[in-house]
């Protein structure tokens, strides 16, 4: 390739890209230069020192500029009088590089010492030791003596909260800015800073509350000592006495790859238990980082609150029974109504196989069609499978979204749904990607945005159908900014569109992502983008495998791979408003909630419930059976992303109780209904997945668990390059196949009447209070808030003001919402819109009745 240069490094010839560095040119082939303060994420400072390298260049004739050369014929090579710092300094061609000489060794001593002259040894007790890069940075280049003056060492504080999850031991830190840096370049949240000079530099938190950021994990990884640590694990295990098992985040649609580190603990009983929770590198998905929301949000797992026993209801109480008496009960009483009398509804955070072994029983079993998801937020599952992103198999050099290429996101609060697509979203905007956003209100892209556009609540469809209409049309001198946006994106080289469902309705939806699917129709000069690498769409799903339920068939239209159904079965706003008329006299409810999410009003006219679940919900409380399932990890199977990747994860820790997998109940039930033998492992219920769904023909859990090398190379022989994330040696899964439409998408008529007056809109909240969120400690403090955000114009029109608790009702769901918020006053805020977050979700807006609040 012409862009590949050549230069030697300690004698080992190595072409890389244009513009490499060389510390990662030396990592290229193996050649470990330490560094502390460089991190391959992040641009370089130089910092430390600790990477100083002898660099020599090729000497030319200043006349001819042609190479001067040894009478041997070899290019004669200038060293400069100083060491340079391999981070800093680009390759080029001929460049050669010396990392072992006695100066620079001389020189990796000194840093060494310096930093070492006022650490603490505090080793035997450090969360770090044991993967401490200044650890073993010292063993491998520290002298083996000390000059330290112990009269001149600062003695500061060592358990230093910078908020409620991040703690800091100021002694211990050896000020490389590595986590201010990421703070501020990676993520965009600066609120931790330097402090002070000298030696009285210190790191300090500059937000309210500390640490303001959903990030904040993540310096805990890249910190290379033992300076910045998690609440939930500070002094809580030693590295080497853990075991790491690869999992998935059971929480956002990206599909965020995880480690957990696990130990048995006698405390526990004996049990192995989730110590902590690390990122696993993923080029194509999360990098290096995760959210804390997938961090700190485990504990659930071990919660006492777990359903253990399965539960009977006997004389008007649920009471424990064995397996296999509430199996028969529950079978035997499913067989006794007819198809259309009975239901099943899933929530989309089980795995893929537990979705396929759902719609089977009804299907199969029981003869029924009326099989879905609980609360369905967001339709287009079926036009993602024709016109999702499709992304390039290159883990070594991805191709990522830049100049040139366009970002629609449409009725989505990317930062508040779902972390990891915001970052990548931010990325590539600052990489000169044209971002373009639609909204009923701002969000904190709109800052990175070339055109923030914010429609009127009740016109959103309209919105991106005139877009669509805008594109179709070469405009040379654009009437307004819409048309304006339009055009940029039919221009795009590459061109992806997320959409999600705030403010808008189902039906909304699903008029939205076949618009957007039309506008990926479009070519640009000729050239279609569906089916090219870093086009298509992606659904904002509201959790981490709504996908998988799609593609499973937990639809009433159509069974797994889209296959149509000769009769459709009843929606899940019709299965409720059959349990209240009589029509459904059985429902089946897997990991959901539809009581405490005010889908549903009570049991009705139910002659049977069922529900499988991990807590008693307000919807297992009411049931005739509860069957405990178990957690995502304590047990295996695959989800399906946003973005279509099929990815495995592994159980980690020991069951609670005598909870099962949810596939292992369904397929034990369906054995007792007369759909045959069980199977006994989740990958016997894949393999039927890959021969009912066309899509996942190509896959099986090996395949899934094939893995190549990365860039940047993280690992545990190098801790100090890339930090704490570990390498990914479980999986890197398999993205579906998309099969592009032969036609343009037929757009369903939606007739939605916008509200008169002031429209109030559910506002997203990472840490909207939910079944799994409230059971971890960690979060607690952070956990939203019901607020209420109003332009100043409506704030004083109800005589609000900011910080005032303001009474806000509401006819949505079926019981309505009532609740007192925070006034929180907006000037970004259109004038008629008013936006409750920190409370359940519901669709579309809703006129409400708001007034200053007594409390």
């Amino acid at each position: 390739m012409s862009d590949l240069i050549t230069l030697t490094v300690d004698g080992v010839e190595v072409s890389v890209p244009k513009g490499t560095l060389v510390v990662d040119a030396a990592k290229r082939i193996e050649n470990d230069i330490p560094v502390f303060c460089y991190h391959p994420k992040m641009s370089p400072v130089g910092m430390c020192r600790m990477c100083l390298v002898e660099i020599g260049l090729p000497v030319r004739d200043r006349a001819t500029g042609e190479l001067l050369t040894n009478a041997d014929g070899s290019p004669q090579i200038n060293f400069g009088r100083t060491l340079q710092t391999a981070c800093t300094v680009q390759t080029s061609p001929g460049m050669v590089v010396r990392t072992q000489t006695p100066p620079v060794i001389e020189a990796r001593e000194a840093v060494i010492e310096f930093l070492l002259s006022s650490h603490p040894l505090d080793c035997p007790i450090c969360d770090k030791g044991g993967e401490c890069p200044l650890q073993n940075l010292t063993m491998e280049h520290g002298k083996g003596d000390s000059r330290m003056v112990f009269a001149d060492k600062l003695k500061l504080d060592k358990h230093v909260p910078l908020g409620e999850m991040i703690f800091l031991d100021r002694e211990r830190c050896i000020q490389c800015a590595r986590c201010i840096r990421f703070q501020e370049e990676v993520v965009g949240d600066p609120v931790i800073q330097f402090h002070n000079r000298g030696r009285s530099l210190e790191i300090v938190t500059l937000s309210d509350p500390g640490f303001d950021s959903y990030w904040s994990g993540n310096t805990t990884d890249i910190c290379p000592v033992g300076a910045l640590t998690t609440a939930d694990f500070r002094f809580g295990a030693r590295p080497w006495e853990m075991t790491p098992v690869a999992t998935l985040s059971p929480h956002g649609p990206a599909g965020s790859n995880m480690t957990f580190s696990t130990r048995i603990e006698a405390a526990a009983g004996g049990r192995t238990v989730i110590k902590r929770v690390m990122p696993r590198q993923h080029e194509q998905i999360n990098e290096t980082w995760i959210a804390d929301r997938d961090r700190f949000v485990h504990h659930f797992a071990a919660a006492p609150e777990r359903l253990r026993q399965p539960l009977l209801r006997q004389d008007g109480k649920l009471v424990e029974v064995s397996w296999d008496e509430a199996l028969d009960f529950v079978a035997g009483k499913l067989q006794g109504f007819s198809g259309t009398a009975v239901a099943g509804l899933g929530g989309d955070r089980v795995s893929n196989e537990d979705f396929f072994l759902l719609q089977k029983l009804l299907r199969k079993g029981l003869k029924s069609n009326n099989v879905g998801l609980a609360n369905p937020r967001l339709a287009g599952g079926d036009v993602a499978a024709q016109v999702g992103i499709v992304h390039e198999e290159n883990y070594d050099n991805p191709q990522r979204l830049g100049q040139g290429d366009a970002i629609l996101v449409v009725a989505a609060d990317l930062h508040e749904e779902e972390p990891i697509w915001w970052l990548r979203v931010k990325q590539a905007a600052e990489r000169g990607a044209t971002l373009v956003v639609l909204n009923v209100r701002p969000t904190r892209l709109d800052p990175l945005a070339t055109y923030a556009l914010h429609y009127r609540p009740g016109t959103a469809v309209a919105t991106v159908r005139d877009l669509l209409n805008a594109a179709k049309v070469k405009v040379d001198n654009p009437e307004n900014d819409l048309v304006a946006a339009a055009q940029i994106l039919v221009k795009a080289n590459n061109l992806v569109a997320f959409y999600g469902a705030e403010g808008v309705t189902y039906a909304e939806t699903e008029a939205i992502a076949r618009l957007l699917g039309n506008l990926l129709l479009l070519k640009n000069g000729g050239e279609g983008r569906v089916g090219r690498a870093n086009n298509g769409l992606i659904p904002v799903w509201p959790h981490n495998n709504t996908q998988g339920a799609w593609d499973m068939g937990v639809h009433p239209a159509f069974e797994p791979g889209y296959k149509p159904v000769k009769e459709a079965g009843l929606s899940a706003a019709e299965v409720y408003d059959g349990v209240g008329d009589g029509r459904i006299k059985a429902l089946y409810v897997m990991a959901a909630d539809p009581v405490g999410d005010g889908l549903l009003a009570g049991r009705g006219q139910l002659e049977l419930l069922v529900v499988q679940e991990l807590f008693m919900t307000e919807t297992a409380a009411l049931a005739d059976v509860v069957l405990p399932a178990q957690s995502w990890a304590e047990r295996e199977g695959t989800f399906t992303s946003g973005e279509r990747r099929v990815q495995r994860y592994y159980p980690a820790v020991t069951a609670v109780g005598a909870s099962r997998p949810d596939w292992q109940i369904l397929a034990q039930v369906g054995e007792r209904v007369g759909l045959g033998k069980p199977p006994f492992a989740a990958s016997l219920v894949f393999r039927d997945i890959s021969k009912a769904v066309k899509s996942y023909k190509a896959m099986d859990y090996r395949t899934l668990a094939q893995v190549v090398q990365q860039w940047p190379m993280v690992s545990d022989e190098a801790l100090y390059y890339g930090g704490t994330a570990f390498e990914n040696r479980s999986g890197l899964g398999q993205q579906c196949p998309i099969t592009p439409p032969k036609e343009p998408f037929a757009v369903p008529d939606v007739d939605v009447t916008p509200p008169d007056g002031l429209a109030l809109v559910r506002a997203a909240a990472l840490y909207t209070p939910g079944t799994l969120n409230r059971y971890s400690p960690v979060i607690a403090q952070r956990l939203a808030q019901p607020t209420l955000l109003l332009h100043p114009a409506e704030a004083a029109k109800l005589a609000l003001a900011a910080g005032e608790m303001a009474q806000v009702a509401a006819r949505v769901g079926v019981r309505g919402t009532a609740v007192v918020a925070r006034v929180q006053v907006d000037e970004d805020m259109p004038a008629s819109v008013a936006a409750l977050r920190g409370v359940p979700y519901w669709p579309g807006t809703a006129v409400a009745d708001i007034r200053k609040s007594e409390q």
